[in-house]
């Protein structure tokens, strides 16, 4: 098979049925009918010799050379559309674009709510999906353009674009009214109480859980959860405490109480990052421009 054998056409027919494992909703996205769906499909396995799909339950599975070609074919057609994009522009009202985002659950309800107001007021065809990654992925994900952005506190994300949004520490989260509150305490002699405490844990979110071991604290984790948002019904249901940053714990309305002890590295600055590959996107340049303008302090 030579290159000029193939189609553009066919390649974003491969791309959606691979992401969407299902001809017809690929047929649906690019605005086709089925037939002609799976006559292009039929036709590019002719092309490539290997079935590339079979037969799955609730749609099709990629065969061992469809997975091959799946990050080659992803990459050349986000160059292209990229190459197209800064010719074309960008005009937020009139565009049909779709972002991928890095973001922890924690970082969706601190940022999501008031960029989803105001993308639907300026830019109402722009779709946005979170996909939270391994941190160890990030840097190769943005310069691949699977995502176009990530936010959070990721200094292990080198060799990037980065945007300064807000900083912040982690604190301790306790029901209103238990017992720990009634002493006042600071200094050593705060951090040495924690031992009092027990603790809920993320596995998710690792600087909480660095935290409990650098006090030393691992005996005192009583529950260890995968997701950061169930630990506000937690801690308000039991005497457990939970490690979050103040400002999602200053969030929580009602019925909570914060101490703030002198953690050991507890300051950390929220950032945005993108690849260096795409600082001229249009789109991309107006979607940063309207993050900073929302969220930077």
């Amino acid at each position: 098979m030579h290159i000029n054998d193939v189609d553009l056409n066919l390649l974003r027919l491969f791309d959606a049925v691979y992401r969407t494992r299902n001809v017809s909703r690929a047929a649906e996205l690019l605005d086709l009918t089925q037939p002609a769906a799976s006559q292009g499909l039929s036709r590019l396995r002719v092309l490539i010799q290997d079935p590339l799909f079979m037969r799955g339950a609730g749609g099709v599975q990629p065969t061992p050379k469809a997975n091959r070609l799946a990050e080659p074919v992803r990459q050349a057609l986000a160059t292209l559309e990229q190459a197209l994009a800064e010719t074309a522009g960008f005009e937020p009202a009139r565009a049909s674009r779709s972002f991928q985002i890095h973001m922890s659950d924690i970082g969706e309800s601190r940022f999501l709510p008031e960029l989803m107001v105001t993308l639907r007021e300026q830019a109402p065809g722009v779709r946005l999906e979170t996909r939270p990654l391994p941190r160890e992925q990030i840097t190769e994900a943005l310069d691949a353009g699977s995502i176009d952005f990530a936010f959070g506190f990721l200094p292990m994300v080198k060799e990037t674009q980065r945007l300064q949004l807000l900083k912040d520490r982690y604190v301790v989260l306790l029901r209103e009214g238990h017992p720990f509150t009634r002493k006042r305490r600071s200094g050593k002699a705060l951090l040495e109480a924690l031992r009092e405490l027990e603790f809920v844990g993320v596995r998710s979110h690792s600087d909480t859980l660095r935290i409990v071991g650098q006090l030393r604290l691992e005996s005192r984790l009583r529950l260890v959860t995968e997701h950061f948002l169930v630990l506000p019904a937690i801690v308000k249901a039991t005497d457990l405490a939970a490690v979050m940053p103040r400002n999602i714990a200053r969030g929580f309305e009602g019925g909570y109480a914060i101490v703030e002890p002198d953690f050991p590295q507890r300051d950390f600055v929220v950032s945005l990052h993108w690849s260096r590959r795409f600082e001229s996107d249009p789109g991309n340049r107006w979607l940063r421009g309207l993050i900073a303008q929302l969220f930077k302090v």
